[in-house]
């Protein structure tokens, strides 16, 4: 009998699409399924990448950023990695291209 009681509404609150927004780990629903498809999201142990997964009501309390992702304390980004060689290049005085003028 619940489950004729259900309607589409509930189905959409279930997606992790829609989760991962409510919880606040994305700015939009646009941008959680964007962390979704580029495996920044896990439910548990398990990475998914499936925006449209329906998560279980005992499962929703285990959503949060992948461990290797830069979000959840993984390694930091192509431009993060960047930009710190760059500050440690000027910290220790180390742009050589003036020099060979």
């Amino acid at each position: 009998d619940f489950v004729l009681s259900l309607t589409p509404n509930d189905f959409l609150e279930r997606r992790l699409q829609t989760l991962v927004f409510k919880l606040g780990l994305a700015k939009s629903v646009h941008h959680s399924r964007v962390l979704i498809r580029q495996r920044h999201i896990r439910v548990g142990k398990q990475i998914v990448n499936i925006p449209s997964f329906l998560v279980r009501v005992d499962s929703q309390k285990h959503i949060d950023f992948a461990l290797n992702s830069p979000f959840g304390g993984g390694r930091p980004g192509r431009v993060k990695r960047r930009n710190l060689a760059n500050q440690a290049n000027k910290a220790g005085g180390g742009d050589d291209d003036e020099d060979d003028e």
